[in-house]
């Protein structure tokens, strides 16, 4: 895996971007079923609608969105599987549907629910059978297999059958796969989906690393905010085949999370204090805990009003959660 250059310029492109599917419809009925052998009826469902960002070599990118929204579609566009109706898109002077066979050099991919290894082998008889198929010379499959077996801590199972492997081993051994021919950029769709707490992190870290170290452009779909807050540096957020935000999470938290949570320890206390401009969310009496908009008060003339009524031990200001500024933001956009 080669070292990262300093210089940051465009890698890819997409200018809108459309992709329909024609969905047979059926109602319910063993006539209707009967029916539908003969005469099949269609309705068209508009993946994507007119999708254009570009993204910067050395960026990780989270590409999020609910369900349904065409995150996976658009990674599947930009890795060359499907062709758009309309629309362009250009990555590393490639395009990608007409140019397969020498663009997938240059790209990993990883699909957290499906496996590119061969379930019933040893990890290593699959490494070797890509490297055959991607023509890797041997010293740098050599060389990026060490690396890889060496950071992703795979010397103890890389005589193992895929099958055998629990799902973090597992996710670890993909994600070798995929960048044993040193691509420039890293497609990752769910790839912490179903992963225990330590093997999440031992991902993300080594995601973050590997951005860092060699400069592989990264474009991660979940459903994890962890993994978001841990490793992206920008958000596409994606909705009805519509693109509804892209820049930084703390230009998002900015933008709509004006929520915040203060908790407050005190000497002991028997009634519930309201303050004007603040909802009560739990009240003991040695502990209160408020919800507040600040743009309707602050926190300083909240935690002044309280200091006024209680002696204050400690106090607390935490930010609304980003699931929740996720979900407050796909409401607004009636997503």
């Amino acid at each position: 895996m080669s070292m990262a250059s300093t210089a940051k310029k465009e890698i890819i492109s997409l200018q809108g971007i459309r992709k329909s599917f024609k969905v047979a419809r059926r109602t319910a009925g063993v006539k209707q079923a009967f029916k539908s052998l003969f005469v099949r009826e269609t309705t068209t469902v508009e993946a994507l609608k007119d999708i254009s960002f570009a993204i910067n070599e050395g960026e990780i990118v989270g590409y999020i969105g609910p369900n349904g929204a065409g995150k996976s579609t658009t990674i599947k566009i930009m890795s060359g599987i499907l062709v758009p109706d309309e629309g362009g898109c250009t990555i590393m002077g490639y395009t990608p549907w007409k140019e397969r066979t020498a663009y997938v050099k240059e790209i990993g991919v990883v699909f957290g629910q499906r496996s590119q290894l061969w379930w019933d082998v040893p990890v290593i008889d699959s490494y070797e059978l890509l490297r055959d198929i991607y023509k890797i010379p041997i010293p740098q499959y050599n060389r990026n297999l060490e690396t890889l077996t060496e950071t992703l801590e795979l010397q103890t199972i890389l005589n193992t059958p895929v099958r055998q492997l629990s799902l973090g081993q597992r996710m670890r051994c993909e994600i070798a796969a995929s960048l044993l021919h040193g691509p420039r950029i890293l497609f990752l769709d769910e790839p912490t989906i179903g992963l225990d707490a330590v093997s999440k992190i031992a991902v993300r870290q080594f995601i973050k690393r590997l951005n860092e170290e060699t400069g592989v452009t990264v474009i991660l779909t979940t459903h994890d905010m962890n993994d978001i807050e841990a490793l992206a540096d920008r958000i596409l957020m994606i909705g009805k085949g519509t693109l509804l935000y892209d820049g930084s999470l703390s230009e998002l938290r900015r933008r709509f999370g004006t929520q915040r949570v203060i908790t407050v320890d005190y000497s002991v206390n028997a009634q519930p204090i309201q303050i004007p401009g603040t909802e009560l969310m739990s009240w003991s009496p040695e502990r209160g805990i408020y919800s507040i908009d600040t743009e309707r008060v602050t926190i300083a003339d909240v935690i002044a009003k309280l200091a006024q009524q209680v002696e204050i031990k400690d106090i607390a200001v935490e930010s609304k959660p980003v699931e929740e500024i996720i979900v407050q933001l796909y409401k607004e956009h009636q997503v």
